[in-house]
């Protein structure tokens, strides 16, 4: 097993205040230029545990990824976790970066760039609700991107993922949760807004992006998650990581 070292700590350019104008008026939350300017500062502020959960992402992938295949990271918005994996994983893996959103996309291009990383990452655009191909991956990485799939296509973007990874392959997801209890589902909302108080988010911020997300991101129950996974074909799932509504799944093909 590779001897993984904690990723380093996001390189924090411009703080996030997207949402911090009162008189502006809220639309539909998208990964623009506006976004990408401050994404690395906003998934540090706003995802728990967030170099910890790269950090396992990083030490699975590499007891799955072999030489001669291909890692996609699908989602992978400003290459952060590209990057982290780059030091983790065997240099005769391939690694592709896929994305919709071409903002997200030429930040991970300067990210890549300024890393001056020996190993070639190709970055691509495509829409995941329009369906998109992966072929040879040993590993798959989706972290928190599943959940802006418009649920009517996920079934289709995991059969893709499936048959796209090599035998012994792996999915690492991680996605936000809600939950069919009430109760807890408002608990671990009120302790997840909790936590970004903590990073510095006012209540006019978090409301604004609650707002913004509302008909954006959908959010599936763990079991729903896990029942995608099985249905797709995949004969292992397993949690990796859990805190309130983030949950990471790892699932072996």
């Amino acid at each position: 097993m590779a001897d993984i070292a904690t990723p380093l700590p996001l390189r924090i350019e411009r703080k996030d205040q997207v949402f911090a104008r009162e008189d502006l008026p809220v639309g539909d939350f998208a990964f623009n230029a506006n976004v990408a300017s401050v994404f690395d500062d906003m998934v540090s502020r706003s995802v728990p545990y967030y170099e910890e959960m790269q950090r396992m992402v990083c030490e699975l992938a590499a007891d799955f990824a072999q030489p001669q295949t291909n890692l996609v990271d699908i989602g992978c918005s400003t290459a952060t976790t590209l990057l982290a994996l780059d030091g983790a994983i065997h240099p005769d893996v391939h690694f592709i970066g896929i994305d919709n959103a071409p903002d997200m996309l030429e930040k991970a291009a300067q990210k890549i760039r300024a890393a001056n990383t020996n190993r070639p990452i190709e970055l691509k655009v495509a829409d995941l609700n329009r369906g998109f191909q992966m072929e040879n991956a040993s590993v798959a990485t989706m972290l928190l991107t599943l959940q802006f799939v418009r649920p009517l296509y996920r079934e289709r973007v995991m059969k893709a993922i499936y048959g796209g990874l090599t035998d012994q392959g792996c999915l690492l997801l991680i996605e936000k949760l809600t939950s069919e209890d009430t109760t807890f589902n408002r608990l671990f909302i009120e302790h997840y807004y909790d936590f970004k108080r903590r990073n510095g988010y006012s209540e006019i911020e978090i409301s604004k992006k609650r707002e913004a997300l509302e008909n954006v991101l959908i959010p599936y129950r763990l079991e729903e998650n896990i029942q995608l996974l099985k249905e797709a074909g995949f004969r292992t799932v397993e949690i990796f990581f859990r805190w309130y509504n983030f949950c990471g799944i790892i699932a072996v093909k």
